[in-house]
């Protein structure tokens, strides 16, 4: 990961300081509209903003490793082969795993 840079809760992707206040809303807004078009077996809770609170105070790094572990965890893995995807993708590969 860039020193600086903040991963977003929702999509593990990087932002600047001043970005991420943008994109984590329209980032959400995405996600809630994804998945409510996926089939109710394959629907997630609403992710939410971890809380980091190490001693009374938050560093960059581990903002950013609470955020990369919330975003990891929306993956659901493939019955066949274990690998992981996120839901609208799962439906994809598994018409092709073996």
């Amino acid at each position: 990961r860039r020193p600086g840079f903040r991963l977003c809760c929702i999509c593990g992707r990087e932002f600047g300081s001043q970005s991420i206040s943008v994109h984590e809303p329209q980032c959400l807004e995405k996600w809630r509209i994804e998945n409510a078009q996926l089939p109710r077996h394959l629907r997630r809770p609403e992710p939410r903003k971890p809380e980091v609170h190490a001693g009374g105070s938050c560093t960059l790094t581990a903002e950013n490793e609470a955020a990369y572990h919330n975003a990891q965890a929306q993956l659901l893995p493939c019955g066949n082969c274990g690998r992981t995807f996120l839901p609208d993708r799962l439906t994809v590969h598994q018409k092709h795993c073996r």
